[in-house]
């Protein structure tokens, strides 16, 4: 079952808030191309000679210039939340087996593997589901990227909070 971007703006406006608006950003190629030269993925920030940027909020706002977007909403980790394995089963709708076999240990943190949650987005037959794949994609590769070509637990942990209105 094929999602059209109108169809994924749907599903994902109703429990990703911000996230649609991203679907209609025109992207300024020379900017990005010009900081993709600057960006230091070790770090996760830019550095221009000796030193390092890290963006605000309000600067990759107006760097996309996405206006709709609430820079001033707290995001905080909760205390006794489920594991890992346990919330990619949920946002998945995958097997506990299928899950175990994809986490990877990436420095200090577990993470799963962009390729498994593309081929994910491809295959899933709920539509649901692959939405909620393809928004966890989204905020773990574009938004808060850690591990390269990876989605990290702590993506994972916001992600499964915005499900559940937890903030």
């Amino acid at each position: 079952m094929r999602l059209s971007k109108s169809g994924l703006r749907q599903h994902s406006g109703k429990s990703y808030e911000d996230l649609p608006y991203l679907f209609d950003i025109k992207v300024d190629k020379h900017l990005f191309r010009a900081l993709a030269q600057f960006w230091n993925p070790a770090y996760s920030c830019f550095t221009f000679g000796g030193g390092d940027l890290v963006p605000t909020v309000e600067e990759y706002i107006a760097l996309l210039r996405c206006l709709k977007i609430e820079a001033d909403r707290v995001y905080s980790r909760a205390v006794n939340v489920p594991t890992f394995l346990k919330k990619l089963i949920n946002i998945t709708g995958m097997s506990e087996q299928w899950v175990v076999v994809r986490i990877k240990q990436k420095g200090d943190s577990k993470c799963i593997p962009w390729k498994n949650l593309r081929d994910l987005i491809l295959a899933h037959l709920n539509a649901k589901k692959k939405v909620d794949v393809f928004a966890l994609s989204v905020y773990g590769l574009v938004v808060f990227p850690k591990a390269l070509g990876h989605v990290d637990e702590a993506v994972t942990d916001l992600f499964d909070r915005l499900d559940k209105r937890m903030w």
